[in-house]
């Protein structure tokens, strides 16, 4: 049995939750004009700081693993500016580019932590808010509560949004 089957079913049933309101989120409003910064984020903010965390999240779980002495330094902070100015630029994506995103990548990242191993899921990376993390910690926090995060954001963004009238 893979080493990370439980985190690995959380992430699924998380997309399964974001696959399920894909018909409201076509529906939905187009973002505001005004960038998300000091502001509940819409749908398709939500969708694409998904489709953008993802990958980045992979990437600094494969820093560790290949990190030379540990613990590996990783992550970023909420202000990051790539990771904001991705958000800025793919929240007006059509819905079916956000989804299709979603599952390319989701399926890649999937495959990848079901390979990893006992000695893999143990290397340790140092981020600079949380301190000192297992990569098993870093799955937990980083991909499968943080995609859980987002699904129950999204839903209450097409909740939020339907309450005004939109």
């Amino acid at each position: 049995m893979a080493i990370l089957y439980s985190q690995v079913e959380k992430i699924r049933t998380a997309r399964d939750n974001l696959v399920r309101l894909r018909s409201r989120v076509e529906l939905s409003a187009p973002p505001p004009v005004g960038l998300p910064r000091r502001r509940e984020w819409v749908a398709r903010e939500v969708l694409a700081h998904i489709d953008e965390m993802l990958p980045y999240w992979m990437g600094e779980i494969e820093r560790v693993l290949t990190g030379s002495v540990e613990p590996i330094p990783f992550g970023r902070q909420p202000n990051d500016l790539i990771r904001l100015m991705t958000v800025d630029r793919d929240r007006t994506l059509p819905a079916s580019e956000l989804y299709g995103r979603l599952d390319h990548t989701l399926e890649r990242v999937l495959r990848r932590l079901l390979e990893l191993d006992e000695r893999q899921v143990l290397r340790r990376g140092l981020h600079k808010a949380r301190g000192e993390m297992t990569i098993r910690e870093i799955v937990d926090v980083m991909l499968a509560d943080h995609i859980d995060e987002h699904a129950k954001q999204l839903k209450a963004a097409l909740a939020l949004e339907k309450s005004a009238g939109h």
